[in-house]
Order: C-alpha cells, then sequence, then structure tokens
C-alpha cells in the first residue's frame, strides 16, 4: 500500500487575498481624493494603526498600488505616494489618448444596439449629476458616472488586456483630473465635450471620435499647465 496522503491544513489565504483587496480599495480611494497627498510618504505602523491591518497583507497591497503606478517604492526609503509632475501628466494623457483609439476602433468595430443604448443611458446620467459637490470639490458619485461612461465607450472591444491598461491610466488620471478644477478660471462644459464623443462614437465617425478624447483629455493638461504650473516647481 502507497502512502497515505494526508488532507492539506486549512489556510487563511482566501481571508488574507480579501484583506489585501479592501486596503488596496481603500488606499487606493485615498489617494485618487488626495486624502494621501502626492509625495506623502506611507509609513507602515501608521497605516497599520489607522486600518487595522496587518503586515502581510499592508505591503501586498502597497505592492499591487505600486504596479499601477499610484505608489512608489524607493530604495531604502520605503513607499510613498506617487507625485505628480508635467511629463508624468503628458505622458498619462498622451498614452491614455493612444490607447483609447485602439479601444474606440475595436468597440465601433464590435458595437451593436444595445451599447449605443448603454452609452445614451451613461450620458444621460451623467449630465443629472452636478460635478462639484459644495467644496468645489469633485463629487464622488460624478466621478464613478464619469468613469462609467468613459468604461461603456470602449466596452466592446474583445482586447482584455487594452482595456486593463487603459483602466490603470484613467484611474491614474482621476488626480490630475481633481487638481485642474482647483485652477478652472471659466467654465468648462463637460457635458458638452462628453455629448459631442457620444454623437460620433454612435455615428462610427472613429476619427472623430478619437479627436474628440484626445482633445477632452488635453484639455485637463492644458488647464493645469496654464494655471497650476506651481504644482510642478
Amino acid at each position: 500500500m502507497g502512502d497515505l496522503i494526508m488532507p492539506a491544513a486549512p489556510t487563511n489565504q482566501s481571508g488574507a487575498r480579501t484583506r489585501t483587496s479592501e486596503l488596496v480599495a481603500l488606499l487606493r480611494q485615498q489617494i485618487l481624493s488626495a486624502q494621501l497627498k502626492p509625495g506623502e510618504r506611507l509609513r507602515f505602523d501608521e497605516l497599520r494603526q489607522q486600518m487595522d491591518a496587518g503586515m502581510s497583507p499592508l505591503r501586498e497591497a502597497l505592492t499591487r498600488l505600486a504596479s499601477d503606478g499610484l505608489v512608489t517604492l524607493e530604495e531604502h526609503k520605503g513607499y510613498r505616494v506617487a507625485p505628480v509632475s508635467r511629463d508624468d501628466l503628458l505622458d498619462i494623457a498622451q498614452t491614455r489618448s493612444d490607447i483609447e483609439a485602439l479601444l474606440v476602433k475595436r468597440s465601433i468595430a464590435h458595437g451593436n444596439d444595445a451599447w449605443e443604448g448603454r452609452i445614451l443611458a451613461a450620458l444621460h446620467e451623467l449630465g443629472k449629476k452636478n460635478k462639484l459637490d459644495t467644496n468645489g470639490e469633485i463629487d464622488p458619485l460624478w466621478e464613478d458616472l464619469h468613469q462609467n461612461f468613459h468604461s461603456i465607450l470602449v466596452s466592446m472591444c474583445p482586447s482584455s488586456r487594452l482595456l486593463q491598461f487603459r483602466q490603470i491610466l484613467a484611474d491614474q488620471a482621476v488626480r490630475y483630473r481633481r487638481l485642474s478644477v482647483k485652477y478652472l478660471h471659466e467654465p468648462r462644459d463637460d457635458m458638452a465635450e462628453h455629448r459631442a464623443i457620444a454623437d460620433a462614437v454612435i455615428a462610427r465617425r472613429a476619427d472623430d471620435a478619437i479627436e474628440l478624447l484626445r482633445a477632452h483629455y488635453m484639455r485637463t493638461v492644458e488647464i493645469l499647465l496654464e494655471e497650476g504650473a506651481e504644482l510642478f516647481e
């Protein structure tokens, strides 16, 4: 008779993964909302106390956020919130525009009536919500609706990798969008920009949609470079 194979002892890996995911979501929200400031040092002891977290899930959460470009790891210095910079701002906007050009073309090629309906519904919901709250900050619900609208525009692209890369860049752009509203001295008609993009996509005018998206993203860049230059000094 061969050796008996004993069942493996139960582990708590599932619980650890769940806790890590919770920490990733919480830290992501604090970074994107600027509760954790660009360049701020992330001290393990402070984070463990604030979040009642163990060392292993916290370290794994920070590693995941580093892979998404929201956190940086400096040798012998530990983790920091990723800083903002002129080069980073331009790189995000330009790379995002290039990737979404592919996504838009493929989504238009695979799009159907139901997809068009989702675009219009997302645009309608976005238009019902004010962008800014009473403190002049971007309203979190508006941000969710905004992200949803842009995600649906490209959702018919069959490439999961392109969609994943796009989401990483979209998350990184949130901080710059939140900063841009502080420097906006003239009203920006966001809904007109979104409506024009939606119309071009639904009409299958891929080239127009791509140019409108690029202009939409670069408008945020222009606001920050023209009015918020002190951020990058």
